[in-house]
């Protein structure tokens, strides 16, 4: 995606897409273990807005590592609960939600476990899955670029330039197909807001937390430990943090011109469509074989359309130019 063309009216419905876009990750899922994820959501907000305050030197390490602090403290809680019987009686999707040992995660991972390109075969190439494919890279590279604009914007970095974006969405979507990911993800909106979050940009933290994320790829143990935290434990990370990211593209609406009638019509159409248009090709897609509200003959044409208007980013996009 070319963002020299991404001018101030672009970059607002399309940042506030990509936080409003995802609210079925926030309280739909911490609602499914209330009492796991609304402590942690009340802990973390108290943290960030009250306890960092008490004195001036803990103001930096509330911010820094506050965050942790809270997931370890929810985290206890939940082995807490599982380990007395709490969900003893449950049933099937509530234990899954709140359990901490659901499926054996840390208990069945290996030790070891080295991954390398090509891991899962040789790829196959078939056109009707490239041109499927083709629009789920679509959708990411739209997405990694409304996720760059609001990182820097929330780092006090310049907007990064045009070539870096492209060779980072390129290379990044290429090393995760030959390592075997379902699709090229390059950029993390939870990043973003947990950069909002914590106010740490400096590049050596990414670098170091980039050593850690290969460490507990490497061992699976580590690795399954930190994956077996519920999930709504994370989802109440997902209220704040999709939170901010939509708030940073409201924030770009100081770059224009808000009395203009033009300017407001782009804004609205392409924000409200797309979380409805996008809302209505989820709600009518089948959860078990994954087909979508388009279905022709060609099923490739079926999966690129789908995709693409199943993401409230992209279709804000394509109503805005």
């Amino acid at each position: 995606m070319d963002i020299r063309h991404c001018s101030p009216v672009v970059l607002v419905p399309a940042i506030n897409a990509v936080g409003l876009g995802l609210y079925s990750r926030g309280f739909p899922q911490l609602a499914s273990c209330v009492e796991i994820g609304l402590p942690m959501l009340i802990l973390l907000v108290g943290n960030q807005k009250y306890l960092q305050h008490i004195h001036c030197w803990a103001r930096s390490k509330h911010e820094r590592f506050g965050l942790l602090l809270c997931i370890g403290i929810m985290r206890a809680f939940a082995a807490i609960l599982t380990t007395g019987g709490a969900y003893r009686n449950a049933g099937s999707q509530r234990q899954q939600s709140c359990r901490t040992d659901r499926t054996f995660l840390v208990f069945s991972a290996p030790w070891v476990s080295i991954p390398y390109p090509f891991q899962w075969g040789t790829p196959i190439f078939r056109a009707n899955h490239v041109f499927g494919m083709m629009g789920a890279a679509l959708v990411s590279s739209a997405e990694s670029t409304a996720a760059f604009y609001s990182a820097s914007w929330l780092a006090g970095a310049t907007i990064p330039p045009n070539h870096v974006v492209t060779r980072s969405i390129g290379f990044g979507q290429l090393f995760e197909g030959l390592f075997g990911c379902v699709v090229g993800t390059t950029a993390a909106v939870e990043n973003v807001g947990l950069l909002g979050l914590t106010r740490e940009g400096s590049r050596r933290a990414v670098q170091i937390s980039s050593l850690f994320m290969i460490f507990f790829a490497i061992f699976g143990k580590s690795g399954a430990f930190f994956a077996s935290i519920p999930i709504p434990i994370f989802a109440a990370l997902y209220c704040i943090f999709y939170g901010i990211v939509a708030a940073t593209g409201i924030s770009f609406l100081q770059f224009t011109n808000a009395n203009s009638l033009r300017n407001i019509y782009v804004l609205g159409a392409s924000l409200f469509l797309g979380l409805s248009i996008s809302q209505y090709f989820l709600m009518n897609t089948d959860p078990l074989f994954g087909r979508g509200p388009v279905r022709t003959n060609r099923g490739w044409f079926n999966d690129i359309l789908n995709t693409i208007f199943s993401s409230a980013l992209t279709v804000a996009l394509v109503i805005e130019c």
